[in-house]
């Protein structure tokens, strides 16, 4: 493969690959592999997965490919943004060896009769909000890691619920893969870089740092415990369902990493605080942890909250 250094990005061009054949002879002798998987229409948070898959392996792949099976009826399946052309100079930007652009005859040359079930933990929060959605997404991540068989893959943390599946699916099924979370990367004014950030309006987008407002409070209130973090984050988004245009909350969650149940009042250790609402026709997740240390005997220490 091509090599590279550390900086900058070489402006060479990825090898563009679209079928599992030109797939495994663009990585025949390719070292370490880490795969990037992408529905494309790549942003600065997609960079940040590259560069660190850059830093951890010989040969870096991004998969881009707008998974049909993790779209529910109504949801934005056909005007999901379709830019190989443009994401493939992103590539080249960052590095990337093999960009794998495959159809979904390639991917689905049938319809799919066994797929890849979440459990329980895909039936909670965004599992509850777009049934079938974790199926559609173990299903096509569970291909593409046979596929490309890299030694790791990154993801965003922005989709944390999604990693902790994907962790969970890679354990239960013995795949010897290492799944790498990346920070979530965040605009100047504190909104969660994300693909469908493009649909808003300018309002909207105003309107949307709620969101982010929402878990600063919640992290704020930690010293309170899990039910005040649940209650201070609840309570700036119930104000920005007043909001014009407004913010239309779907949950307020503080989780367990491991399992996304709700975390109790005694919990210890790094909660997940996660949010996800409508502004306008568009649906937004983020989330951010928040640590609880149980304070000691003759201690003034009490729960912890990092700095958002």
């Amino acid at each position: 493969m091509t090599e590279h250094t550390t900086s900058p990005a070489t402006t060479e061009r990825p090898l563009v690959v679209h079928t599992a054949e030109e797939l495994r002879r663009a990585l025949a002798d390719a070292g370490r592999v880490a795969l990037v998987p992408t529905m494309g229409a790549l942003h600065a948070g997609h960079r940040s997965l590259m560069r660190l898959a850059r830093d951890r392996a010989d040969t870096v792949v991004v998969s881009i490919f707008v998974n049909p099976l993790q779209f529910g009826p109504g949801e934005d399946f056909d005007r999901y943004p379709r830019t190989l052309d443009t994401d493939t100079g992103v590539c080249a930007e960052e590095g990337v060896d093999v960009v794998f652009a495959p159809t979904v005859a390639t991917m689905y040359p049938t319809e799919p009769m066994v797929t890849v079930q979440a459990g329980a933990m895909g039936e909670l929060l965004e599992g509850a909000s777009r049934p079938g959605f974790f199926t559609g997404v173990l299903t096509v991540v569970s291909k593409l890691l046979h596929l490309v068989a890299p030694d790791l893959a990154v993801f965003g943390q922005k989709d944390a619920q999604q990693i902790a599946i994907v962790r969970r699916m890679v354990a239960d099924l013995s795949m010897p893969i290492e799944i790498v979370g990346a920070p979530t990367l965040r605009d100047p004014d504190g909104l969660a870089v994300s693909s469908r950030n493009v649909y808003l309006s300018d309002d909207e987008r105003a309107s949307a740092l709620a969101l982010h407002r929402a878990l600063a409070a919640g992290r704020e209130g930690a010293a309170g415990g899990p039910d005040a973090v649940r209650a201070a984050a609840r309570a700036v988004l119930d104000g920005a369902a007043q909001a014009d245009p407004p913010v239309v909350p779907d949950y307020v969650a503080l989780v367990d990493p491991a399992t996304f149940t709700d975390a109790p009042a005694d919990f210890e250790g790094e909660a997940v605080l996660a949010v996800a609402a409508r502004v306008g026709s568009t649906r937004l997740i983020d989330n951010v942890p928040v640590t609880f240390t149980t304070a000691r005997p003759g201690s003034d220490a009490g729960p912890d909250a990092a700095a958002l």
